[in-house]
């Protein structure tokens, strides 16, 4: 098969950055730092969303498929700093040149990794292959918004019609699966602030479970995974967390609301 990575992150406010562009000292807290550009931000947009390139990355989570099995865990560790994180990713993309599959990952995640790939010098050349190496990339590549190395579920589904666009969590939960549980990403800066990254990774995970899940109901619907087979992915993932649920509380939580069938 081929291999399939489902992957989700989740950023703070480059607080290094906004110093370095704004010109502020170093005496100035973290904490004020960011919310002086969030005003900003909401001053010009109505919105304290920060500019894409502002973001840091600080956990990116991955569900990868091969023939040899399915593992689901976030890259690195809690320790991790940001340049190994991105590399990490961009790794799994030189050694599988998996499907890349994401909810909103066109939209925010990948532009996120690579703003930040740029900024730590990372290098991603099969991610960036456009069929100079490989001919095959020349008409399928992780770039064109409509092939389909990257399958970006929530801009499919909704047509590329931003209007659209349905929510992970709500559709998830409408398919019978868990959703997002104990935290949201307007939660991840406070939570991160008070030093619970630990949380936040797990969120992340979860996040992508809920991908791979809504990416094997996505399969089975247009016509490319028979029932038997979609039954049997959705069961390893079930089989998967479970051996991981003992040492892991957000497996046992997202297991315990996402009842069999």
């Amino acid at each position: 098969m081929v291999p399939v990575l489902c992957f989700d992150i989740e950023t703070v406010p480059d607080v290094a950055g906004l110093r370095v562009i704004h010109g502020l000292e170093d005496t100035i807290d973290d904490a004020t730092v960011a919310e002086q550009a969030f005003a900003r931000r909401r001053e010009q947009t109505g919105s304290d969303f920060l500019p894409l390139h502002l973001h840091r990355v600080v956990a990116i989570g991955a569900l990868l498929r091969t023939d040899e099995g399915l593992k689901v865990r976030c890259i690195g560790e809690p320790d991790t700093d940001e340049e190994k994180l991105v590399r990490g990713f961009y790794q799994l993309v030189d050694r599988h040149t998996p499907q890349l599959v994401s909810w909103n990952g066109g939209g925010f995640d990948l532009q996120v990794l690579q703003y930040r790939a740029l900024v730590h010098g990372v290098q991603a050349a099969r991610y960036w292959e456009q069929g100079d190496e490989d001919r095959e990339f020349k008409w399928n590549n992780y770039l064109g918004r409509y092939h389909s190395r990257h399958l970006d579920l929530m801009d499919v589904l909704a047509l590329y019609t931003p209007r659209a666009n349905a929510p992970l969590d709500e559709l998830a939960k409408l398919c019978g699966f868990p959703g997002k549980l104990g935290m949201d990403g307007s939660q991840v800066w406070p939570a991160y602030r008070d030093g619970r990254l630990p949380e936040i990774r797990a969120y992340c995970e979860t996040d992508v479970a809920n991908t791979w899940l809504m990416f094997c109901r996505f399969q089975r619907m247009r016509g490319l995974w028979t029932p038997e087979h979609y039954r049997r992915e959705v069961a390893l993932l079930r089989e998967t967390l479970q051996g991981q649920a003992g040492q892991a509380p957000h497996w046992r939580e997202f297991l315990q609301a996402w009842p069999a069938a």
